[in-house]
């Protein structure tokens, strides 16, 4: 048992020794000089010198008043201003100042204490520079009085010690005083402390023997003890103190005061009914500022030669909860990073309640409902603020948090203070585009260098994490489609821009990527699709295909028997035009004719026939200039030139026969590719029937393209064109329509609304186009 007593007996000493070292201590003489070192703390606490200054380092004091600051370059530790420990720590046997040291990056709080030694820099004093007393000569030896005085033969002295309240002498009689033979003692009495060098004080006491009165007052308890709540109002009266004489007359009657030693502070805030004997609260009683007191009465009589008896009478204060908590916010983050890990220190509080007991035990909380929570200190009235949930700065970059300090007393008192906390931006949120994709129609013979579109991206960060930068994505055949325009994009601003022309006669759509990519670090980036159809202008005239002579002129013969009747077809102008819609729908008309009555030309198939028949005072030669133009904005035209003969049937039998033998030998060669041709054709259309009812079973509506090619080539356009708009399909044709279909308003007559039918639009297509080979 022996032993395991030892080992616990250690063991205590060890935790008692860890506990006490987790705090420095220093210790330094009052009245010493500014700039006095007073330790070194980074080299006590073990932290980096050259880490201080970046780290924020500072002292923080419970009081209101510094003391000491730190040398942020060295971490030592200095004394700010001259300390007087009387006034700083007033009658307290130990003088501690306590100090916290914070760091602010990252936050850390140490605690220092500072040990004020007193030095020997008062002398004792007294309150007067003389004194006077008055004892009968039939007093007893053993009287004791309170003095300030020093002994002789009649008198020894006792000093009796108060503790705070300091040492009191005190004169006892040793033996009868005779008037007759002394009528007065004057003595000296001198106080001496204890420092060294050693400081004293005087004062000069004199003793006047008086006649007679020989009983002194007697107070009828042995000690006086009484509870007095503190803010008691002025006037209360705390207790009755009662005392009584054995003598008569004017030497038994009582008078009551305070005790001639009774310090200046108590005497303002109590006064003794001289008559009565009750001691009264006539100023402010503050449980905060004293919590107990010792009040000295002295009752006298009033006889000649008063005799005086002293009694101590203990007040003690109940405290009451009259002061609210007070909140200081020791240390705080001017901005916290939105992903910051739940659990960061946000700030250090520190809350003050000068109650004692549960009036000065302190709660604290938030007003708000709010992504931060207190979290309390291993010190006393110590929080840190602290996130309890993730943070967005997108959703709420300021929290405006009221912290409330509450304390237990009974009824309670709290206050608020409030704190904005910051929350810094990361780059957490990518590009967003405006569309995606982005769909642009851009006509062709664009202006190389001018700005063709935009495209456009948001990001919901801020500063840096928010400023965008535009790339292309080039990589496979997109690339090529790129290159070949020269396609480039602003980084700053997405505007994209050609440095060469499109034309829609080769390319009419085609698609590409933009990256966009934010500033921050690590950087976010969203890339979207621009898809990019080409519309078309007029910009191709007219190309005669028939009459084409030999030399390459737009010029042909027709030779026609004089005998045909009206309405015989001469020939038929062709043409192509290599743009769509109006700007390829051409129309002709007869711009030079010899004989307005002879022939008429159709404005839509370029057929030429007779209007009448012929006489014989007609001319045998014709000359017809067809013009050819487009229906464009700005029309684009050509002109062909027909020469009509007329010749007598026979002659035009025999052309025809010499025309017969010339091609018999080539016709001959023809033969053979004719017959692989027809049976092509026919393979083809077989195809086609099989296809058409296949694709007539088939109920897809799906439709890949805005465009769709129809090859619907009647003799006057080179080819139409569809296209989807919503739920509706378009076709841009020439004069003739199909049936079942309408006219758009508006569309010039040239654009008709196909019937929502995939199968009967193909079908029509199909048998176009068989028509068309046919021919």
């Amino acid at each position: 048992m022996e032993q395991w007593r030892g080992i616990a007996f250690i063991v205590l000493l060890i935790l008692q020794w860890s506990r006490a070292s987790a705090q420095i201590r220093y210790s330094i003489a009052e009245e010493v000089k500014e700039g006095t070192v007073v330790g070194n703390i980074a080299k006590d606490l073990g932290l980096e010198t050259n880490a201080l200054k970046e780290r924020g380092c500072r002292i923080v004091e419970g009081s209101t008043e510094s003391f000491f600051h730190v040398n942020q370059n060295d971490g030592i530790l200095y004394v700010g201003r001259i300390i007087d420990r009387e006034k700083v720590c007033e009658r307290s046997s130990v003088c501690l100042i306590n100090l916290k040291t914070v760091l602010e990056n990252p936050l850390e709080i140490h605690y220092v204490t500072v040990e004020v030694l007193d030095v020997n820099d008062h002398s004792p004093s007294f309150s007067t520079k003389e004194s006077r007393l008055e004892i009968s000569e039939s007093v007893l030896p053993g009287l004791r009085l309170h003095l300030q005085a020093a002994p002789n033969d009649h008198f020894r002295l006792e000093v009796k010690d108060r503790g705070k309240d300091g040492k009191i002498p005190i004169l006892v009689l040793l033996k009868t005083l005779d008037r007759e033979k002394k009528k007065s003692h004057k003595l000296l009495l001198t106080a001496i402390d204890g420092g060294k060098p050693s400081k004293s004080g005087t004062t000069q006491l004199f003793v006047d023997v008086l006649d007679v009165n020989d009983n002194m007052p007697v107070f009828n308890e042995e000690t006086y003890s009484v509870r007095l709540e503190e803010n008691a109002p002025i006037g209360t009266t705390i207790i009755q103190v009662n005392a009584s004489d054995l003598d008569e007359g004017s030497n038994g009657e009582i008078i009551y005061s305070l005790g001639k030693n009774v310090n200046s502070r108590i005497r303002e805030l109590f006064r003794v009914d001289s008559n009565t004997g009750e001691i009264i609260v006539q100023d402010l009683i503050d449980f905060e500022s004293e919590e107990s007191y010792q009040i000295d009465i002295q009752a006298s009589d009033k006889g000649s030669a008063p005799l005086r008896t002293d009694k101590s009478v203990s007040v003690n204060i109940v405290d009451l909860n009259d002061n609210t908590p007070q909140i200081e916010v020791t240390s705080f983050s001017r901005a916290i990073p939105e992903d910051a890990r739940l659990g960061t220190t946000v700030a250090l509080i520190s809350v003050f309640d000068k109650d004692s007991g549960l009036n000065g035990k302190v709660i604290c909380s938030f007003n708000e409902d709010v992504p931060f929570t207190l979290s309390p200190s291993t010190q006393d009235n110590m929080y840190s603020i602290v996130t309890k949930s993730p943070l967005d700065r997108e959703k709420q970059s300021i929290y405006d948090v009221t912290i409330v300090a509450k304390d237990a007393g009974v009824p309670s008192l709290s206050s608020e203070k409030g704190i904005t906390i910051v929350i810094s931006d990361v780059n957490d949120n990518s590009p967003e585009f405006s569309a995606s994709p982005y769909t642009y129609y851009v006509t062709e013979n664009n202006s190389p260098g001018a700005s063709l579109f935009s495209v456009r991206a948001s990001d919901h960060d801020e500063g840096d994490n928010s400023r965008i930068l535009y790339h292309m994505l080039r990589d496979g055949k997109e690339n090529t489609k790129i290159n070949s325009f020269n396609l480039n994009i602003n980084s700053d601003n997405g505007d994209i821009m050609a440095l060469k022309i499109f034309d829609f006669e080769t390319l009419k759509t085609f698609q590409f990527h933009v990256v966009a990519s934010d500033s921050g670090t690590p950087s976010l980036s969203s890339n979207v699709t621009v898809n990019v159809f080409i519309l078309d202008q007029n910009d191709n005239a007219p190309v005669i295909l028939y009459p084409v002579s030999s030399n390459g002129s737009a010029e042909g013969v027709e030779e026609i028997p004089r005998n045909v009747n009206a309405g015989h077809l001469v020939t038929k102008v062709r043409a192509y035009d290599a743009d769509i819609g109006y700007n390829g729908w051409l129309l002709f008309s007869l711009q030079e004719v010899t004989d307005h009555s002879l022939f008429g030309l159709d404005r839509y198939t370029g057929q030429i026939r007779t209007l009448r028949s012929f006489t014989e005072t007609d001319e045998a030669e014709h000359k017809l200039v067809i013009l050819v133009k487009d229906n464009g904005n700005v029309s684009l035209s050509a002109t062909a030139t027909v020469i009509v003969k007329l010749v007598e049937p026979k002659e035009a039998f025999a052309a025809s026969d010499v025309k017969s033998s010339a091609k018999a030998d080539e016709e001959n060669n023809v033969t053979f590719y004719l017959m692989i041709t027809l049976g092509s054709v026919s393979a083809l259309f077989l195809i086609s029937i099989i296809v058409l009812i296949a694709m007539q079973c088939s109920k897809s509506t799906d439709y890949t393209s805005k465009y769709l090619q129809e090859p619907n080539y009647d003799g006057t356009l080179c080819h139409s064109i569809q296209y989807r708009s919503g739920d509706k399909r378009y076709m841009l044709v020439g004069p003739r329509m199909s049936i079942g279909s309408t006219i758009v308003p508006g569309s010039h007559a040239n654009t008709l609304v196909l019937p929502d039918r995939r199968r009967t639009s193909e079908e029509v297509s199909k048998y176009l186009n068989l028509l068309s080979i046919l021919s």
